[in-house]
């Protein structure tokens, strides 16, 4: 079963003649563990996709799929798309976002604490992540006292506070030099295929892609899919055609989503 699958997603900003085309039926399927590169020039439609897919911002149209269970036919379907965004789905962003007055452990601990998972588990979970990033020796720290690099390794840390089966990173290198760039993208490469995430990497910067299963490139607002050897795309392989396997909600705000222990959230 894909971690994400969508089909026809247009996102459209305004109407009539001052329309503006964001991205215009954009397909994939992405499995657990697939590292997807989402690559085009600023303004091309890449970080409105990664928005709709992340449930940020409505589509226009089309149909979306997470884990199974359709979550957006022309219209949104199933539970609350912030339940479903705060359950499913870490993003890691260009700017790390850390809270300035807390410390990189409390930073990774306030996403636990969003979804209800506090004291000695908490605790346990934030340790867990550190040492899984290497920041843990840069716990009581606060973010102005470490690196660009190190600061970018605790939001990823925050993102997989919920044990995302999705991860969405849109720039994540573009503030750091190419070394600590480079590491981020070890760690993103990493996590993919050591906790079974999809990742899917908006980036302007095609240094940074090596290691990636496949390439998609956004031009004009439409996505241009292959494999990673065949990344240079060039030209329009026509229309793709997705087919989701899916599992419909029947009724809307009923929750099927259910943690790794089987509970139902």
């Amino acid at each position: 079963m894909p971690a994400l699958c969508f089909e026809r997603l247009t996102k459209v900003y305004g109407s009539g003649d001052t329309a503006v085309v964001g991205i215009q039926d954009a397909a994939m399927s992405v499995e657990r563990g697939e590292l997807v590169a989402i690559i085009g020039p600023s303004g091309s439609g890449k970080s409105t996709l990664l928005a709709a897919i992340g449930l940020i911002v409505e589509p226009s149209s089309g149909r979306l799929e997470i884990d199974g269970d359709l979550v957006y036919d022309d219209r949104w379907v199933g539970p609350d798309p912030k339940l479903i965004r705060r359950r499913k789905i870490g993003f890691i962003f260009q700017h790390h976002n850390l809270i300035p007055f807390l410390t990189v452990a409390e930073n990774v601990q306030v996403a636990l604490d969003i979804n209800g998972v506090r004291g000695r588990r908490a605790a346990a979970k934030v340790k867990e992540l550190l040492a899984y990033l290497q920041i843990d020796h840069r716990a009581q720290s606060y973010p102005g006292r470490i690196s660009g690099g190190e600061r970018q390794r605790v939001a990823i840390a925050r993102a997989l506070a919920n044990e995302p089966l999705l991860i969405l990173a849109d720039e994540p290198t573009a503030s750091l030099d190419t070394e600590r760039g480079m590491s981020v993208m070890d760690h993103l490469r990493r996590l993919a295929h050591e906790r079974d995430a999809a990742v899917i990497t908006v980036t302007h910067d095609e240094r940074m892609i090596a290691g990636f299963d496949r390439i998609g490139r956004v031009q004009d607002g439409r996505l241009l899919v292959a494999h990673a050897e065949l990344a240079n795309l060039p030209g329009d392989p026509g229309p793709r055609s997705i087919s989701c396997p899916t599992t419909p909600f029947a009724v809307r705000g009923e929750s099927t989503w259910k943690s790794k222990s089987g509970v139902p959230i």
